[in-house]
């Protein structure tokens, strides 16, 4: 290796996009955002970099350890990079357009970065796309919110969709009731992380009857419902478990082919989510297209929110890839106004800039797919 090769080396996580890949992520970015404003939900852009007493502040602390920090060096505070657009739109919600109507309707795309990658997403730096709905406290916001995911993604041609549903507060609730200790509360999130009955089972107790139970009613939603309203569940969570019915059955009546499955221990990700939780899957493709669900934007007591994050590495494995792009070659002395008819045609124009000699050999040598000769648009053999 030179060098030059050395010095251009990119980080652990980090990856240059090329032709013709990053074009199509920028259309189908531009795709999704045209779904979502359909909907009614406009458009807004934060900065990558923020203050860290705002980016961090209230449910922003949940996302300090994958927040790469720095020094402003013109205010002399500390800054961070964002590693998650979700809460800065909650930021803006309830600052700058605190006094827009509700229930508000935001959506977004951008990039983030994190200080490390997981193993089914080992990249660090990605670009993510989504949806916020702030100011309703309906459980027909967040089947909304879901309906909204499933139909973008199958507007840019996703296929077998599958939406996992959850309540994140339900197992530090069940923990609490137990009156399990702080050590004990940890090992049986770790245990129920895992999907490890034998570890929740060796909680022992009632503790280990409950939870174990709450493990086992993972599987398709009518199912687990039917299990979850058969539970002994503390008052505070109650609520939630019927506004999860209710949800599904709004789902249901407006996609009644989509699949929906509950997993009521799954806690993973949803850090500062407060009620219905979801996570998005698509049939033979790695790691997770999106997650999303309901929380509290802003600071304090907060204002009800819910929405959906889309993760762009995962959502471009899920999609076919990209057409062949039309690629005309156009030889020297072609008119300004006819390389611009063409290009109104849809072809993308690839001009010489001198006499290319043998004019097919210098149009494949460029990838193109077609050249332009005496005023017709010919294929390459």
């Amino acid at each position: 290796m030179t060098e030059y090769q050395e010095r251009a080396l990119l980080p652990p996580g980090m990856n240059d996009v090329l032709p013709p890949d990053a074009a199509y992520e920028t259309s189908t970015l531009n795709s999704l955002l045209e779904c979502f404003a359909g909907h009614g939900y406009q458009q807004v852009n934060p900065p990558l970099v923020e203050f860290e007493e705002s980016l961090l502040a209230g449910a922003g602390a949940s996302m300090t350890s994958a927040t790469f920090r720095l020094m402003d060096p013109v205010s002399q505070r500390m800054m961070g990079v964002r590693a998650d657009m979700t809460l800065q739109i909650a930021r803006i919600a309830t600052t700058r357009l605190k006094d827009a109507p509700r229930p508000l309707r935001l959506c977004y795309a951008g990039q983030v970065l994190r200080m490390e990658g997981t193993q089914l997403r080992p990249e660090r730096q990605f670009g993510q796309a989504g949806v916020e709905l702030i100011g309703a406290r309906e459980s027909a916001a967040d089947a909304e919110i879901v309906l909204l995911a499933v139909e973008s993604l199958a507007a840019i041609g996703v296929r077998d969709l599958s939406v996992d549903l959850n309540l994140p507060p339900l197992v530090p609730a069940l923990t609490s009731a137990l009156s399990l200790g702080d050590e004990a509360a940890a090992v049986a999130r770790a245990a129920l992380d895992r999907k490890d009955a034998a570890g929740v089972a060796a909680l022992g107790g009632q503790a280990a009857e409950i939870l174990g139970a709450l493990l086992a009613i993972a599987g398709p939603a009518s199912r687990a419902l039917a299990a979850l309203e058969a539970l002994d569940l503390p008052p505070s969570v109650a609520g939630e478990c019927t506004r999860l019915g209710e949800v599904v059955a709004e789902i249901g009546r407006a996609a009644p082919d989509l699949a929906l499955t509950i997993d009521p221990a799954e806690n993973r990700g949803f850090e500062y989510h407060t009620g219905v939780g979801f996570v998005l899957f698509a049939l033979g493709v790695r790691g997770e297209l999106g997650r999303g669900g309901r929380y509290l934007a802003g600071q304090g007591e907060g204002e009800p929110a819910t929405g959906v994050t889309l993760f762009m590495d995962s959502v471009l494995r899920a999609v076919p890839g990209p057409d062949a792009p039309k690629r005309l070659f156009v030889p020297v002395g072609v008119p300004a106004q006819v390389r611009a008819k063409l290009r109104q045609e849809g072809w993308q124009t690839v001009a010489a800039l001198a006499d290319a000699g043998d004019v097919p050999a210098e149009a494949r040598r460029l990838e193109c797919s077609h050249v332009y000769d005496a005023g017709k648009v010919n294929p390459l053999n």
